[in-house]
């Protein structure tokens, strides 16, 4: 058996091998070629350099169009360097993020990790990411050993096609490439989020018609995965892949309703996530994402994970802020 690598509480798998006990894909789902190359999410982005104790640097794989870094990798990262100060036989529960700097694309990220606590059920870790001597994201991550209990219960996952059914958000742009008709600056627009290189898979329920301009529910159906393999693992491995993928495409449920206006600015300001049950991030889970309230040049968003098996497996929430351009009549009032 191929040897894994570890650094604290937090396992890699070597490629091509699998914990024991580990199920067969879900149906429908292709499972990854011996050949497939690994997650570049496990192997790049989430992939700590150690400094010293509690100490780590993280480098950056997709930068947006904004040239800002992405909010997800920053949680997923700090959730790394938290998982790193931890014994193996725990798992994340929950962790709560604010995001107080913008972030450097051009310099990496140190992760500094305080032990905040360490208890006999729960243990608390205290993540800082720095850049430029001063904090861009301050993280706190639970974790908690397992413990059975009779009190139970979740939501019912919605009713969806599958993924199988449904196109890419690549092959998405791709069909609204081929209409003659698309204004230049969106043609331009698509093809700079195709040249991007995203190591998520998504493929959008109810994909909107990218010129309508009319006020939609604030609400979104995606299915999504990490690209490439990642296998069984720990856990705590899934989770961090899952602080990635959850901040994608997550704000922008709040402006759903308000598509008439164009976003001059638009940053999280803060990122909760409550893991619930096993999942693996390298398969299709269904991201379900609303926005109950925006208001005071703010958005707030819910978002809820569920394995294709109709489990829920990770709860989120986000605020951010959300400016956009007002007509002369709205910015009089």
């Amino acid at each position: 058996m191929a040897a894994s690598t570890s650094a604290g509480g937090l396992r890699v798998p070597a490629a091509g091998t699998e914990s024991p006990g580990s199920g067969d894909l879900p149906e429908g789902e292709q499972p990854a070629s011996p050949g497939d190359l690994r997650s570049v999410l496990v192997t790049s982005v989430l992939s700590l350099e150690p400094l010293d104790l509690d100490l780590f640097r993280g480098r950056h794989y997709w930068v947006p169009v904004t040239r800002r870094l992405f909010g997800g990798q920053i949680v997923g990262q700090a959730l790394v360097a938290a998982a790193k100060a931890v014994s193996e036989d725990v798992h994340a529960h929950s962790l709560h993020c604010y995001f107080v700097r913008a972030g450097d694309p051009t310099v990496p990220v140190l992760y500094q990790v305080e032990r905040t606590r360490t208890g006999k059920s729960f243990s608390v870790r205290s993540v800082k990411a720095i850049q430029h001597g001063k904090p861009i994201l301050i993280c706190q991550a639970s974790f908690q050993q397992t413990q059975e209990s009779p009190v139970q219960h979740q939501f019912t996952m919605p009713t969806v096609p599958p993924p199988e059914e449904l196109l890419t958000q690549e092959e998405l742009i791709q069909k609204y490439l081929q209409d003659p008709n698309l204004v230049e600056k969106y043609r331009l627009g698509l093809n700079k989020i195709l040249a991007q290189e995203v190591p998520i898979e998504i493929k959008p329920v109810n994909p909107p018609e990218i010129l309508c301009q009319l006020s939609q529910e604030p609400k979104q159906l995606f299915w999504v995965r990490a690209r490439g393999y990642i296998g069984e693992g720990d856990m705590k491995l899934h989770c961090c892949v899952a602080a990635y993928i959850s901040d994608y495409a997550f704000l922008g449920t709040a402006l759903l309703p308000h598509r008439q206006h164009p976003v001059k600015f638009m940053v999280s300001l803060d990122h909760s996530m409550w893991f619930h049950a096993p999942f693996r991030a390298d398969h299709w889970m269904l991201y379900e994402c609303e926005s109950p309230w925006a208001g005071g040049c703010r958005g707030l968003v819910h978002g809820r994970l569920w394995r294709r098996d109709g489990v829920l497996a990770v709860t989120c929430a986000q605020e951010g802020v959300i400016r956009v351009t007002q007509s002369p009549a709205e910015s009089k009032l």
